[in-house]
């Protein structure tokens, strides 16, 4: 199987715009539970709740340089989806490759809602998202030669 990204925590100062150095210190490098996972797990940097109707923006401290010609689409963990109705905002997090080289680091933040009718808790530690890297191509008449200076929400400013 080809490898083609590789995780690594922000800066302590990025991170550090978000959360605490405590939490910093204890974040875990997303990793596949198995053998056959597509999905890295993300993992909770500090326990959080979530009642029912209720959004959350989680800071991972994770960054990832992906190889050109591929994407890390972020979802949350199948499980809490069936079980809480637990959606991402955005639906699916769509993590370019020249993401890693943002003002921000590339930091990922991941920002969800309950929908569902019962209380969740994520224990610090625990995962709570998945990241799948998913291979993408591009159109014939394709020209685009703009570089991303900003962080997330900055490539539609290139137009």
């Amino acid at each position: 199987m080809e490898k083609i990204a590789r995780f690594y925590k922000v800066s302590e100062t990025e991170f550090l715009k978000n959360g605490t150095k405590e939490t910093f210190d204890g974040i875990i490098l997303p990793k596949r539970a198995t053998k056959g996972s597509a999905g890295y797990d993300f993992f909770a940097p500090e326990t959080f709740s979530l009642n029912p109707k209720e959004t959350i923006k989680i800071a991972t401290g994770i960054r990832a340089k992906i190889s050109d010609g591929w994407v890390l689409a972020i979802f949350p963990r199948s499980g809490l989806g069936f079980k809480y109705r637990l959606t991402l905002d955005n639906t699916v997090g769509i993590i370019d490759s020249d993401y890693f080289n943002a003002e921000n680091e590339g930091h990922i933040f991941i920002k969800m809602t309950n929908l569902g009718d019962k209380t969740l808790t994520v224990e610090k530690g625990k995962a709570f998202a998945q990241g799948v890297f998913l291979p993408f191509g591009i159109t014939v008449d394709d020209s685009c030669d703009a570089e991303r200076t900003g962080g997330f929400g900055s490539t539609d400013k290139t137009f």
